[in-house]
């Protein structure tokens, strides 16, 4: 299969639906959840630099073109954090699930601050919304904590299903 990076980047897209869906939800109550280190981390972790930052850097493309922040800012956060977390791997045990849940939150809370940066750049009241931006990240670091071990076994099972061995997979820098 010449495409692996499609199994990351579809898994992706669903699991960010699936958050949009509960943001429209959770609206009414002003909470807001983000999970872009998830979307980060089994491609990081798992997947050659080149498969996996494809994916992840399609990924942070879409998004961009739903949210409301300048055009290519998860794209290049995302690329950043795949490429930290890619070089960073090999020194840790990365098939392991804890691990991975760990570096997902890790991710999120990099990614999140770095987002927050660049909304609120030099904002003149952004001592307030400091506030809200820091409950929104423990709802969503409680999130994460909760739904990774789901999407990163439904990301290991679109593998399997696609018949790639992410244990030749893994070895591969390009």
């Amino acid at each position: 299969m010449y495409r692996r990076w499609l199994i990351p980047f579809a898994t992706a897209l669903l699991l960010w639906s699936l958050v949009g869906q509960l943001n429209h939800y959770l609206a009414p109550f002003g909470a807001y959840l983000f999970v872009g280190g998830l979307l980060v981390t089994f491609s990081a972790l798992r997947l050659g630099l080149r498969n996996g930052l494809v994916a992840t850097l399609l990924t942070g493309l879409v998004i961009d073109a739903l949210e409301p922040v300048p055009f290519g800012t998860h794209f290049v956060l995302f690329g950043l954090m795949h490429v930290i977390l890619f070089h960073l791997r090999a020194r840790f045990p990365r098939e392991e699930l804890i691990f991975a849940v760990v570096v997902a939150l890790l991710a999120n809370l990099g990614l999140f601050l770095g987002l927050s940066f660049v909304a609120l750049g030099d904002q003149p009241a952004s001592g307030a919304a400091w506030l809200r931006l820091f409950a929104d990240l423990g709802w969503s670091q409680l999130f994460i904590a909760a739904v990774a071990p789901w999407f990163l076994a439904l990301q290991q099972r679109a593998f399997e299903l696609g018949r790639v061995d992410l244990a030749d997979e893994g070895h591969r820098f390009f």
